[in-house]
């Protein structure tokens, strides 16, 4: 069994990932695409890689996790705030039909054009600048995802989503905690806590 199959077994099935659309975009998605070349041998290992400047490429089974916990359709057209290194986007776009990433640090929204394109992924649209401002030129979205801690979701954010939609955000309080957020109304949304998490701060 390769590294890649190990991780998927072990680290995904092993746990909580059940979500065969899931499972199938992370056996696609070759992580050691989006990590520096001198951690490629670490690529499938459980755990969070530097990515240099301290920004880092998520532990997998959080990636799997946080696309299994979005319930994810093939035509929803997804606003990721936080492209980092790119390879959350690349296990997005393996489940919906677009994904619109906004990133504020400028090389990385440059690395991660690069490796996006090195991987063959034509449905991300990667743009540098402000994520909780969103992406208004492409709204509403039906799921918005943020993939670096944060105090709370911006009104933008809020607005820019569907009724009936889904925002999954790592929340900073006294600790970190991911939460789901989902749109009943115009001005009435449920949240709910998940698991306690470990990101980066939103910049």
């Amino acid at each position: 069994m390769n590294a890649k199959e190990e991780m998927i077994e072990n680290q995904l099935m092993g746990r909580d990932i059940y979500d065969e659309k899931v499972l199938q975009a992370m056996r696609a998605v070759d992580r050691k695409i989006f990590v520096p070349d001198n951690m490629k041998d670490m690529a499938y290992d459980d755990t969070p890689l530097p990515i240099g400047k301290g920004q880092t490429i998520s532990q997998p089974y959080i990636v799997a996790y946080m696309a299994q916990t979005l319930d994810l359709n093939p035509d929803d057209r997804v606003l990721e705030v936080g492209s980092g290194c790119g390879y959350n986007s690349a296990i997005l776009s393996r489940l919906v039909s677009h994904v619109y990433s906004v990133e504020i640090v400028e090389w990385l929204a440059e690395i991660a054009r690069k490796n996006l394109t090195r991987a063959n992924i034509p449905n991300v649209s990667v743009r540098f600048g402000d994520g909780m401002q969103g992406w208004p030129e492409e709204a509403p979205f039906d799921k918005i995802m943020l993939t670096a801690a944060a105090p709370g979701i911006s009104e933008p954010l809020k607005k820019q989503l569907k009724t009936g939609g889904k925002i999954l955000a790592p929340i900073t309080d006294t600790f970190q905690k991911l939460m789901l957020i989902e749109k009943k109304g115009v001005d009435d949304f449920k949240q709910r806590d998940l698991i306690h998490v470990r990101f980066v701060p939103m910049t």
